[in-house]
């Protein structure tokens, strides 16, 4: 790919996160949020929204140094300050109806590796009890249009294919995201509205169905996972709080649902690494007994897994079930890419910590205590563990008691 060639498949992708992802709406205000380095390919998604008629945009940029020097340097009594600005600039965004993007891609992926891990989740903790308002109604009740995407860096790309220099690293892996982000040609906004049609029909027949068990079952996993007779299978686009849909996840392959976290029985192996707070967690064994995580090992990362599931109570239970099939070009690259927003759509996976409301029948009407009620978790953490691949079979059990083959050795069957 020439320099040229580059270019011109960025800014498709700018468009693509512009017009699908956030599908800004005239008058919209926008807020970006990506590190330094990114600024780039951060200014192409800012001048695009413009085009596309918002009001305002915010590009915010950081640098993963910043958060280093503060958890080596500040007293640990101030890593849970959180400046107001913060959380009110959250919470305008939200009752305003705006559109949020979050770029990916770290500059120095491994940065907090060595830190300890208390001190990284008090930061996050704190983070996300600043952002509530932000979570609860701007996600978990799409206040806003929001999505996620990843961008190259030299240093994340050099891990992943460490033969090459840092600059064709960079450029390979850039390659990798124009396809699996489906930027071959200028066709690439109807190739996502017929694949965004597919998602919501697969997502339609696993609904009808009424599945009320799904169950896991490879080398080293056996997993049950409950759902609720009000669980919704959801996949693909989402409805604004303007009347438009969206996207919350470029790339995106997965059919997921809210599970009843206390149906959750058996062991299971993660198929692929993720990060947990700038932490690599390999290989992966979890046993869950009355819906929590009795017992775990990991080759790497077992401390910090350690330090993310003592947050609050609900770290230790489900949040999340989403079926992928090998089908997806992302599983078809060959690549594992070490991060989550890509490695998920790569695999069947499982999440602890916060549901998501809006996979619950009238879910996002319900009180705390009646979501507690259906087993619909609540918890400041929500990370995606990855536990399919070619040698894996998923199967579902009916309220009637049918028993269906979803996936066979991680092909679709339905």
């Amino acid at each position: 790919m020439n320099n040229q060639e580059f270019l011109i498949k960025r800014k498709r992708y700018a468009q693509l996160l512009v017009r699908f992802g956030l599908n800004v709406e005239k008058g919209q205000v926008v807020n970006i949020s990506s590190e330094a380095y990114l600024r780039d390919f951060a200014l192409e998604v800012l001048e695009a929204s413009y085009l596309a008629g918002a009001r305002y945009v915010n590009l915010e940029l950081t640098d993963p140094r910043a958060l280093k020097c503060r958890i080596l340097n500040s007293s640990e009594e101030y890593l849970s300050y959180v400046p107001p600005y913060i959380s009110e600039k959250y919470r305008e965004l939200v009752d305003d109806r705006g559109a949020n993007l979050k770029i990916i891609g770290s500059e120095a992926p491994e940065i907090l590796v060595d830190l300890p891990p208390k001190k990284i989740n008090d930061v996050r903790l704190a983070q996300f009890r600043a952002l509530k308002y932000f979570y609860d109604e701007g996600i978990g009740k799409s206040g806003v249009q929001w999505t996620v995407a990843a961008a190259s860096t030299p240093q994340w790309a050099k891990k992943l294919f460490p033969e090459l220099s840092e600059s064709d690293a960079e450029m390979k892996l850039w390659e990798h995201l124009f396809s699996i982000c489906r930027l071959e040609d200028d066709n690439f906004l109807e190739r996502w509205y017929e694949h965004d049609k597919k998602l919501h029909e697969r997502a339609d027949y696993l609904n009808s169905m009424k599945i009320e068990y799904i169950n896991f079952i490879g080398p080293g996993t056996d997993l049950k996972v409950k759902l609720s007779p009000k669980a919704v299978f959801k996949g693909g686009s989402d409805m604004g709080p303007r009347g438009g849909r969206f996207e919350p996840n470029i790339p995106t392959e997965e059919v997921f649902t809210t599970p009843d976290w206390r149906g959750t029985s058996g062991h299971v192996k993660t198929t692929r690494p993720f990060l947990v707070n700038g932490t690599l967690i390999k290989d992966l064994h979890l046993e869950f007994v009355n819906g929590e995580i009795k017992s775990f090992a990991a080759e790497a990362g077992e401390s910090t897994f350690a330090e993310y599931i003592s947050s609050d109570e609900g770290a230790k239970r489900l949040g999340e079930l989403a079926l992928v099939g090998i089908d997806s070009p992302i599983y078809q690259s060959g690549v594992v890419f070490e991060e989550i927003l890509l490695d998920e759509n790569a695999a069947c996976h499982i999440a602890i910590g916060r549901a998501y409301r809006f996979c619950v029948e009238g879910g996002t009407d319900m009180s705390e205590d009646e979501a507690d009620a259906i087993g619909c978790n609540d918890s400041s953490v929500h990370t995606d563990m990855m536990i399919s691949s070619e040698e894996v079979d998923v199967k579902g059990t009916t309220f009637d008691g049918r028993e269906i083959l979803l996936l066979e050795k991680g092909e679709w069957r339905v």
